[in-house]
């Protein structure tokens, strides 16, 4: 099992570095970075997290991976208790509707962002959840 990261520790210093260079980061993992703003299922506040994503077209994908942990990140159950949410890729913003791709949808986008980004089939690996597939569109 791979080392776990503190992203609570580290999102803050990302979202700061994003925002004043306009989406460019120095991301360890090597996939862009979008700043992902749901509203928090239970408390109802507002969080903003670094999350990759991949392309399908005009729509943005994001991966529930949480590093490969046993459950899903908090982000992904904000977004699903309240699917309109906010993203920034570079200095634009805009708002989406997030929903949890299923079936063979789902299989295509994993494969296809497996293929680009093989660490994803790594966190599979190290979890028995099925690592959420979500599609972000405007």
């Amino acid at each position: 099992m791979s080392e776990r990261i503190d992203f609570t520790a580290i999102n803050p210093s990302i979202i700061a570095k994003f925002r004043a260079n306009a989406g460019k980061t120095n991301n360890p993992f090597g996939a862009p970075l979008l700043l992902l703003t749901t509203v928090g299922a239970k408390s109802g506040k507002t969080r903003v997290n670094p999350v990759m994503y991949h392309t399908d077209g005009d729509r943005l994908i994001v991966f529930a991976a949480h590093h490969g942990a046993p459950t899903h990140p908090d982000w992904y159950h904000n977004l699903v208790a309240h699917p309109e949410v906010t993203v920034e890729v570079g200095a634009e913003v805009w708002a989406v509707t997030a929903q949890t791709a299923v079936g063979q949808e789902r299989d295509r986008l994993w494969a296809d962002a497996v293929t680009k980004y093989p660490f994803l089939a790594e966190h599979q690996a190290e979890t028995t959840r099925q690592i959420p597939v979500v599609i972000l569109q405007r």
